[in-house]
């Protein structure tokens, strides 16, 4: 009898594996939207949302009430990686036309695991610091280019699709950018063929998607993901 029933625990317990082993796995490349602490990778990225969370600037206390738990939730899916880093751009320029070369989306998009799906949450700060646009340029993009906008979107969506064939890319563009950098992020997103989820109406507390928010992305996110 215990023979059986320690048969049976370890066969429910390879079954509960393999069903864990079979969701589809999601890596977020993103940035102070998409912070928790405690679930980074790695956990030396700078984060907005804290545990204990600073109530003067978001009223979000839970990992459960972030954007991507919530739709991780909702699809089935599992954490890969999240390596996303608070107030990173997407190309090398930051805020006060500082180098972001260290923290920026173009360097840390090697670091995602091996993801079923990957979402993109990007080009707030490029929109906020004032870095500079650049042209629209596809091929032989240098070092120099990493630092203006559209050059380094460029780059990163090419490398992904380069480092990832398999999975499934998504770009989460945030309401109330610059109309230049929207149109950027559309256009060059198109030329790859990677789809663009446009936010629209997203509650926010400091320029940050409070509780309400987060579940306004994580709905709009669902959406458009089938």
């Amino acid at each position: 009898m215990k023979r059986l029933f320690f048969t049976f625990i370890f066969a429910a317990v390879c079954a509960l594996s393999a069903i864990a082993q079979g969701k589809p796995s999601l890596s977020i490349l993103g940035d102070s939207y998409s912070t928790f602490e405690g679930w980074l990778t790695p956990d030396t990225n700078l984060v907005w949302y804290t545990v204990p969370p600073d109530t003067r600037r978001t009223d979000v206390k839970r990992v459960g009430e972030t954007w991507w738990w919530q739709v991780l939730k909702r699809k089935g899916w599992k954490l890969e990686v999240n390596n996303s880093y608070s107030g990173s751009t997407i190309c090398n320029t930051g805020y006060r036309d500082e180098d972001y070369t260290h923290e920026s989306f173009v360097t840390r998009l090697a670091n995602l695991g091996s993801p079923d799906v990957i979402i993109i949450f990007g080009g707030t700060n490029d929109s906020w610091a004032g870095s500079p646009l650049g042209e629209f340029k596809y091929e032989d993009i240098r070092r120099a280019d990493l630092y203006t906008f559209r050059p380094a979107m460029a780059y990163m969506l090419s490398r992904l699709q380069e480092l990832y064939p398999t999975a499934d890319l998504w770009f989460v563009s945030n309401d109330g950018l610059k109309e230049s950098v929207t149109k950027s992020i559309h256009e060059i997103c198109g030329h790859y063929g990677v789809q663009v989820i446009q936010l629209e109406g997203i509650d926010k507390k400091s320029g940050h998607p409070s509780v309400k928010g987060m579940q306004q992305i994580a709905e709009q996110v669902c959406g458009k993901i089938k």
